[in-house]
């Protein structure tokens, strides 16, 4: 097994390589429905690259896990931008990577993050990520990606050996 990697908290600094983060401290919002709600406009770069893929918003339920957890494969959404939301979840974690001169996983750059209560990401297209993984209790969460059915949907990649991440 690989040197642990440290899960550290998400921010928006730390993750700006690989998306966006959804959620609270925003800044800049305007006023709406009449001055009861603020809102914040383009909060993440969304979009696919193939015509014929339209948006699915899912929910994806899933089981706990803890740390440390051994991440054993990388998958990435070629033509896609795919966004996660908390809908019932304390906090869920986040492991990316860019992709090296051939298109594959550069795993020299993975970095692990714990999305907490309130936060959300969204990963831009093609970039690699292990599926995501709730901590402290099951969660739901909301999805958002283009998709059409075909094999260009998702890619994964297995790892040659685990990686273990840990917490701070």
């Amino acid at each position: 097994m690989r040197v642990p990697l440290r899960a550290q908290p998400l921010t928006r600094e730390a993750f700006a390589p690989f998306g966006d983060v959804i959620g609270l401290g925003l800044s800049g919002g305007s006023s709406a429905n009449q001055g009861t709600a603020t809102r914040y406009d383009r909060v993440a770069r969304l979009g696919g690259s193939r015509p014929e893929a339209q948006p699915n918003l899912a929910v994806f339920r899933s089981v706990a896990k803890t740390l440390p957890f051994e991440v054993k494969l990388l998958e990435r959404h070629p033509c896609s931008s795919q966004m996660f939301v908390a809908l019932s979840c304390q906090r869920f974690l986040v492991v990316v990577c860019p992709d090296d001169a051939r298109g594959e996983p550069d795993l020299s750059q993975l970095r692990a993050f714990v999305c907490g209560p309130g936060q959300g990401v969204n990963y831009r297209p093609g970039l690699w990520h292990h599926p995501i993984i709730a901590l402290d209790g099951p969660a739901d969460l909301l999805m958002l990606a283009w998709e059409d059915g075909t094999a260009l949907d998702c890619e994964e990649r297995p790892l040659p050996e685990p990686y273990l991440v840990t917490s701070d």
